[in-house]
C-alpha cells in the first residue's frame, strides 16, 4: 500500500500540470477579448462590448491590464524574436491598406484587421530593430513610416511598477519609464510633420534606441532567443506564480486576493457540497437495498417512479417552488419556527448574540431547503445506481449461501451486500469531490447564499482569469484527492481489493 501511495503522490504533480496546461490553453483560446464589458439588456439578454482603443498604446488602462495578466505574450511558446523583416513589411502593408495582398479588391474583415493590429502591437517590442529600419528609410512611403513609428512607441513603452510596497530601485525605474514613455509619444511621426521634423524625430528615435537596446534586450543573442521561447510566455508567468502559491488578485480590486475571497466563501459551499454528499451516500444505500430486496414489488416500483420524477424535475423549478410554496409564510412541522427563505444564517446582529448550540440550529434552519434543492437530483441518480449494484451482488454465490444458512436478511444486506455495493457508490461520489468549489449557481442565487457558484459564474462573465484558473486548479486537485481516497476506501469495504 505504501508503494502505491508513493506512486500516486508522485504522479499527482504531473497530472495537475497537464490539467492546468489544458485548461490554460482552452481559456486563453476562448473567443472574445478579456477586456470586454458584459452588459445586460432590458430584455435580459447578455452582450459584450469592447473596452479598448487602438493597439498602438494610446489606451494606457487597456495596455496596463493586458501587461498585468501577461496577455501581450504568446500562450505557450514565443517565437516572435525570429520574425523576419519581410514579415514585418508585409503585415504593416496589410494594416496600412487593409488588404491581404496588394492586388486584392476587397478589404479584410474588421475583426481580422483588429486582431492583426493587436497581435502586431504585442509583438512590436520583439521587432524593434526592424521597425527602426523602416522608420530610417527615406524611400519608404510616409504612411508606412508613420505606422512603424507608432508601433515603435508601442514596443518601447514600458509598464511602471505599481503597488504600495515599491522599493527605491523600482521608484528609480518608474521615473525612467515615465520619461522614456513621454519621449516616445512626442517622437511619433505624423503626416503633418515636415521633412525637417521627420529627420529630427528619426535621429532622436535612433539615439534613444542605441541607448536602451542592451537594457531592454531589443537585439537578443541566439541563446537569449531560445530562453525567450520558453520563459517569456503567458503559461510560464502563470506557473511561476502558482509554484509560490500566488493565485493573484481579483480583476476589479487589487486589494482582494483570490485566496481570501475563496476562503471567505468556503464554509458556505463546503456545507452545501460535502453534507449533501454524505447524506446522499447513506440514503441511496438504504433505498437501493430496499428496492433491490423488494425487486419488482410495489416498494420497488413506487420508489423507482418517485426517484424518476425527482430526476426529471429541473433545479430552477424546484428551488423557486421550495421558496414560494414551502417556506413563504410557513413553519417547520409541529413547531412555531418560521422556515427561512434566504441566507446561510440570520443577520449578524442576531446570529452573533447566539451561543454555539443556537448558532448551529440557526444554520440548520437556514440550509434545510438549500440542502434539499442541492441533494434531490443526486439522490435520484445514486439510488438507481445503488439498486443496480445491490441486484448484481444479490446474485452472487456467497450471498445465496448466506441465505441458505439462514442468516437474517438485515445482516446479509448490511454486512455482505451493503459493503460491496458501496464500492460502486464510492466510485461515483469520489469524482464529485471536485464540485465542492463549483457550488450551485441557481441555489446560491435564489437563496442568497454567497458561495462559490455565483462567485465563479461572475468570474467567467467578467473573464477574471485568476479566479477561473484557481477554480480549475482547486477542482482538479480535489477530484484527484477524491479518487485517491476512494482507492483506499475500496480496501476497507472489500479486503479482496489489492492496491
Amino acid at each position: 500500500m505504501f508503494d502505491y501511495l508513493m506512486r500516486r503522490l508522485l504522479l499527482l504533480p504531473l497530472t495537475l500540470f497537464c490539467i492546468i496546461l489544458v485548461n490554460f490553453i482552452m481559456i486563453n483560446l476562448a473567443p472574445g477579448d478579456p477586456v470586454t464589458i458584459t452588459e445586460i439588456s432590458p430584455e435580459g439578454g447578455a452582450s459584450r462590448s469592447a473596452d479598448r482603443a487602438v493597439a498602438f498604446g494610446s489606451d494606457e488602462r487597456y495596455l496596463q491590464f493586458r501587461e498585468r495578466y501577461g496577455l501581450t505574450l504568446p500562450i505557450i511558446l514565443n517565437f516572435w524574436p525570429w520574425t523576419s523583416q519581410s514579415t514585418v513589411d508585409k503585415e504593416l502593408d496589410i494594416l496600412l491598406t487593409r488588404k491581404a495582398t496588394p492586388n486584392a479588391t476587397e478589404e479584410i474583415p474588421v475583426k481580422e484587421y483588429s486582431a492583426l493590429k493587436v497581435l502586431f502591437g504585442d509583438r512590436s517590442r520583439y521587432v524593434m530593430p526592424k521597425l527602426l529600419k523602416i522608420i530610417q528609410d527615406d524611400h519608404t512611403p510616409i504612411e508606412m513610416r508613420v505606422m512603424a513609428s507608432r508601433f515603435f512607441m508601442r514596443g518601447g513603452s514600458q509598464q511602471a511598477f505599481v503597488g504600495s510596497k515599491i522599493t527605491e530601485q523600482e521608484s528609480i525605474a518608474n521615473r525612467k519609464i515615465a520619461a522614456d514613455n513621454n519621449l516616445l509619444r512626442r517622437l511619433v511621426i505624423t503626416n503633418k510633420d515636415t521633412p525637417k521634423d521627420i529627420t529630427a524625430k528619426v535621429q532622436q528615435l535612433t539615439d534613444w534606441y542605441e541607448n536602451n537596446r542592451l537594457q531592454y534586450f531589443y537585439e537578443p543573442t541566439t541563446t537569449e532567443k531560445i530562453r525567450i521561447v520558453f520563459f517569456e510566455t503567458r503559461f510560464y508567468r502563470y506557473m511561476s506564480r502558482i509554484l509560490t502559491l500566488d493565485f493573484g488578485t481579483m480583476r476589479n480590486d487589487d486589494d482582494k486576493t483570490v485566496i481570501s475571497e475563496v476562503t471567505r466563501r468556503f464554509k458556505y459551499s463546503l456545507t452545501l457540497s460535502i453534507l449533501p454528499m454524505l447524506i446522499t451516500f447513506v440514503l441511496c444505500q438504504v433505498f437501493g437495498c430496499l428496492m433491490a430486496y423488494r425487486h419488482h414489488r410495489w416498494q420497488d416500483r413506487s420508489l423507482s417512479l418517485f426517484f424518476l420524477i425527482l430526476y426529471a424535475l429541473p433545479i430552477f423549478v424546484v428551488a423557486p417552488f421550495l421558496i414560494e410554496e414551502v417556506a413563504f409564510n410557513h413553519n417547520f412541522p409541529f413547531t412555531n419556527v418560521p422556515i427561512p427563505m434566504s441566507g446561510f444564517t440570520s443577520p449578524d446582529s442576531v446570529y452573533n448574540r447566539l451561543n454555539s448550540y443556537q448558532q448551529l440550529l440557526d444554520i440548520l434552519k437556514h440550509i434545510c431547503l438549500p440542502l434539499i434543492a442541492v441533494m434531490y437530483g443526486g439522490l435520484a441518480v445514486q439510488t438507481r445506481l445503488s439498486r443496480t449494484a445491490v441486484l448484481e451482488i444479490l446474485k452472487q454465490d456467497y450471498v445465496r449461501t448466506a441465505w441458505s444458512n439462514g442468516v437474517p436478511p438485515l445482516t446479509i444486506l448490511m454486512k455482505h451486500v451493503g459493503r460491496n455495493a458501496g464500492i460502486t457508490i464510492v466510485t461515483s461520489i469520489a469524482g464529485s469531490l471536485g464540485i465542492v468549489l463549483g457550488g450551485s449557481l441557481i441555489v446560491e442565487t435564489l437563496f442568497e447564499i454567497h458561495g462559490f457558484g455565483k462567485f465563479f459564474y461572475d468570474a467567467v462573465i467578467n473573464r477574471d482569469y485568476n479566479v477561473i484558473m484557481f477554480s480549475s486548479f482547486a477542482g482538479s486537485l480535489l477530484s484527484l484527492a477524491g479518487y485517491l481516497v476512494a482507492d483506499f476506501a475500496y480496501t476497507i469495504l472489500d479486503p479482496r481489493v489489492n492496491l
